[in-house]
């Protein structure tokens, strides 16, 4: 047996290091940290609840707007507060928008990288990677980027700023949209959609969301969704970093209609109904102090001896005992959507990233019809009133998965406040059961070559579930 510590890895947010016990040429165990402890939850411990919609926004600066949206919706909830129809349209807008940078970002700038790597020269499609994906030059990078800047105009005309805007309120939006805004947003998306069709997908966004099957999405070959789809082929992607085949998702982006995709849970190919009562976080093998608990009777006690057996300040949340997938991939499936359910059981890098792919497509045709349906003349704030004593669960889809925000209010401060992001879902370490985190088990059996230190199958599944490790740990 072999042990190998990878890390700290570079294009990942945040800080990361994975154990790994190898034998055979393959990973036999891994054990994920989050080495850093932030401690937002102990920061707002006491406060004034409205200094959740602050604070919150600046645990990261990647996806600032959804921990944002998490805090507004978690204090609505504690007051009995909604927001308008048009409120929640701009904050859709807002929301839709950051994720969908995230994605294309990560495509582009933290997992296509590493396929321009020296490691795969003589590959039939490498130099196409170097010419697009080499770090810092390629081509395709410098578009993304260019794209992504001219589409965060839509965050600064709804929010006046990203990250950390403060635009997103328990009852609504703080600014009021007017003609020549709501021109300029869909005159963006027109824009970033030309980006998305000339070059990452090569071809018509319904086209690719209309894919059916695993077979349908082999016989995409356009743009870099294409090159990503021919290396996969030739890697054995799809059989590499099964995860546990549990997908979960809160819903992404509520309205008072509902929720524009379906919260729920997906195991054994049947989806069932999300209980968030069964949500429990464990600390047995973290460096934390206290039981097993629901978030709204969560703790965050730092154990500063970091002792045995704990080896990650990450906590290890189960739903109802079992560890869930959470991200893209899981989302789609949940949703229902054709191709995302014959991906479902595959569970692995390939998976992953056609489920981000797919999701790319869709929330940029459903921006576009958001970006429509925003009414200058309506009513984007409603009332709110800071409860003296509550408390309320506020629960998004960032892009990375689903994003938990939980708040007790006793005597008009915050009592409790417990955040349960999608990496510390993803990346959490073992449970009292040992049951493994989803990406501890989808490291088992990935090959390890002969004088690797960082294996690039494992940097591969790593990257795939897309981790925010400041994120991660409160």
């Amino acid at each position: 047996m072999t042990e190998l510590i990878v890390g700290p890895f570079n294009r990942v947010e945040g800080d990361l290091e994975v154990r790994l016990q190898a034998s055979d040429g393959t990973v036999a165990a891994a054990y994920a940290n989050s080495p850093l402890f932030r401690g937002f939850e102990v920061m707002l411990k006491g406060a004034d609840p409205r200094d959740a919609l602050t604070l919150t926004p600046r645990i990261c600066g990647i996806c600032s707007i959804s921990q944002s949206a998490a805090a507004a919706l978690a204090l609505a909830d504690a007051a009995g507060a909604e927001m308008t129809e048009q409120g929640a349209l701009a904050a859709a807008i807002l929301h839709g928008v950051e994720n969908l940078a995230d994605h294309v970002t990560h495509f582009n700038l933290f997992f296509m990288p590493d396929f321009a790597r020296q490691a795969y020269k003589g590959r039939v499609w490498h130099s196409d990677m170097v010419e697009r994906f080499t770090a810092a030059k390629g081509a395709s990078q410098h578009a993304a980027l260019e794209a992504r800047a001219r589409l965060f105009h839509i965050a600064g005309i709804l929010g006046g700023k990203w990250p950390h805007t403060l635009a997103i309120q328990p009852a609504g939006v703080t600014r009021t949209p007017d003609a020549a805004d709501r021109v300029r947003i869909v005159s963006i998306l027109r824009s970033f959609r030309r980006h998305l069709e000339t070059r990452l997908f090569g071809g018509r966004l319904e086209e690719f969301t209309a894919l059916e099957s695993v077979s349908d999405l082999a016989c995409w070959t356009q743009g870099d969704a294409g090159l990503f789809l021919t290396a996969s082929a030739d890697l054995g992607l799809a059989d590499m970093g099964w995860g546990p085949r549990r997908y979960l998702s809160y819903g992404a982006y509520p309205f008072a209609t509902g929720r524009k995709t379906r919260a729920g849970v997906w195991a054994d190919g049947e989806i069932s109904d999300l209980k968030t009562g069964e949500i429990v976080e464990h600390v047995s093998q973290s460096w934390m102090l206290g039981g097993a608990a629901h978030p709204f009777d969560g703790a965050t006690r730092p154990d500063e001896e970091m002792g045995e057996p704990g080896y990650s300040w990450c906590k290890a949340p189960r739903l109802g005992g079992r560890t869930c997938e959470v991200g893209a991939l899981a989302r789609q499936v949940v949703d229902g959507h054709r191709l995302a359910l014959a991906l479902a059981d595959e569970g692995g890098v390939r998976a992953r990233i056609a489920g981000r792919l797919l999701e790319i497509a869709r929330t940029q045709i459903w921006l576009e019809d958001w970006a429509q349906a925003l009414d200058p003349g309506g009513r984007f704030m409603g009332e709110f009133d800071v409860p003296k004593t509550g408390r309320g669960a506020g629960l998004v889809e960032a892009a990375r998965g689903a994003l938990g925000h939980w708040v007790v209010i006793e005597g008009g401060r915050i009592a409790n406040y417990q955040i349960v992001a999608p990496t510390t879902w993803n990346f959490s370490p073992r449970d009292a059961d040992g049951q493994p985190g989803p990406l501890e088990a989808a490291l088992v059996g990935a090959p390890v070559a002969d004088g690797e230190t960082a294996p690039l199958s494992v940097q591969h599944i790593v990257r795939s579930f897309d981790p925010c490790m400041v994120c991660t740990v409160h």
